[in-house]
């Protein structure tokens, strides 16, 4: 089983940095497109309507992928994915039709939406009787997913002044490895066969076996999709992914641009070299890592909604040391390099919040069984609703008052994502317990 959990992990920076890749080789594209016979220049709007078909196709199509998995097991349905994806990038390469575009953009977005909530289901699956395995597994899987999109946008310029369009075709047989490492790494005993059903024997008692239905239930997806703890995580994860999405999105356009007239006051409005900027996220990202895997090892020794409260806490942290920041022109060095300091180990904080949450969500999943695909499908519609709400309020807040509005939006979002915790954790001793099984303290 570690194998096969490795396999999954594998393959998710194989499939995340195939996407990477094909979002950054696009903007290439598009920003040539006229050389390639299309005819005329494509506008900012319709790249980010480009941008958005990737995120709509991931929020509609997870849940029914997510049932997909739960009916035809893990394995099969995390297959189609890298084979969406791959016919989605030889087409792109193959058409300058903004139409056409759009609906490879919209193939590429459903590779993700078949891939996540299948990989997802899986692992919470493999890690059900294993606290610190499910830590540790949920924090690489999130290290995994960061890691293979910053290293796909980094290699797109360089693939792309070597090969122009042709880079697609490349990243296809990528996409091709993502799904020789589904095939060939992952085993499965999925959801309604002998095996699992004995499990399910031994874990639930025989008379709770016959209340699991493996057939389609609308009304059982219903009671599924609606339960309490699934309603009172998604605000907390929503704002929490809306918070990363502003920042990814508006940061370092920020940071880049040309400072504009009436932000002189704020450091962190434009200026900035790329490769100034190229190092600060390479730091950012380093201490981020290793707060995942910090965090992701504490899941025995602490609640989910621990972690996540003290994580959006070092979020706050974080905003508030960067205001400082922001307005530390006429400050000292020291003074500077001390604030650094502090919004680096805020990011390190905050980096617990995502592993936890999902955490949260595989242990949701235990009390549906045979559903684990629809529970864990909500990852992917957290994060596209997240980062829709987060790059348009971030957005809106960085036209108004820069990067003041940026970090006013940010501590927003955070204090929102704080709320639920309280009703979420008087509930939390009853998520993934059922009877007759013993789970580990978690201290």
């Amino acid at each position: 089983m570690r194998r096969s959990i490795n396999a999954v992990l594998i393959g998710t920076f194989t499939l995340r940095f195939s996407t990477g890749l094909t979002g950054a080789l696009l903007v290439y594209y598009l920003a040539e497109l006229d050389a390639f016979g299309a005819g005329r220049d494509v506008t900012a709007f319709e790249l980010g309507l480009l941008a958005a078909a990737f995120y709509v196709a991931e929020l509609v199509l997870s849940p029914i992928f997510g049932v997909l998995s739960d009916r035809l097991g893990s394995r099969p349905v995390m297959q189609i994915g890298p084979i969406f994806g791959a016919v989605a990038v030889v087409m792109t390469a193959l058409t300058t039709d903004l139409v056409l575009l759009g609906g490879t953009r919209w193939l590429e977005g459903a590779a993700a939406a078949a891939s996540i909530p299948s990989i997802l289901g899986y692992i919470a699956l493999a890690t059900s009787h294993d606290e610190g395995l499910r830590g540790r597994t949920v924090a690489n899987f999130e290290a995994a997913t960061l890691a293979g999109i910053g290293l796909g946008l980094v290699a797109a310029g360089g693939l792309w002044e070597l090969l122009d369009r042709n880079a697609f075709y490349l990243n296809a047989v990528l996409y091709g490895v993502s799904f020789l490492i589904y095939r060939y790494g992952v085993t499965e005993s999925r959801p309604g066969t002998s095996a699992d059903t004995q499990r399910e024997v031994e874990e639930i008692g025989a008379g709770g076996v016959t209340g699991v239905a493996h057939g389609f239930s609308l009304g059982r997806y219903r009671q599924v999709l609606t339960s309490q703890s699934v309603w009172l995580l998604a605000p907390t994860w929503i704002a929490v992914n809306a918070f990363l999405g502003a920042w990814t999105s508006q940061s370092i356009f920020q940071l880049v641009d040309e400072r504009r007239p009436g932000f002189e006051n704020q450091l962190l409005m434009g200026g900035f070299a790329p490769l100034q900027v190229s190092i600060g996220l390479a730091v950012s990202m380093i201490v981020f890592f290793a707060g995942l895997f910090y965090w992701g090892s504490r899941f025995k020794r602490y609640r989910r909604t621990t972690i996540m409260a003290i994580g959006i806490g070092g979020g706050l942290l974080m905003v508030a040391a960067t205001v400082g920041l922001n307005h530390s022109e006429t400050w000292g060095v020291i003074a500077r390099i001390g604030l650094g300091l502090i919004t680096a180990g805020g990011l390190f904080v905050l980096a617990g919040a995502t592993p936890a949450a999902l955490g949260m969500l595989a242990d949701i999943s235990e009390e549906h069984p045979a559903d684990r695909g629809v529970i864990m499908g909500l990852y992917s519609v957290f994060l596209a609703i997240g980062q829709v709400v987060g790059s348009l309020a971030g957005g809106g807040a960085a036209e108004w008052l820069g990067v003041d509005g940026l970090l006013l939006v940010s501590a927003g979002l955070l204090i929102v994502a704080l709320l639920p915790l309280r009703w979420l954790r008087g509930s939390e001793h009853l998520v993934g317990l059922r009877p007759n099984v013993t789970r580990p303290a978690t201290g």
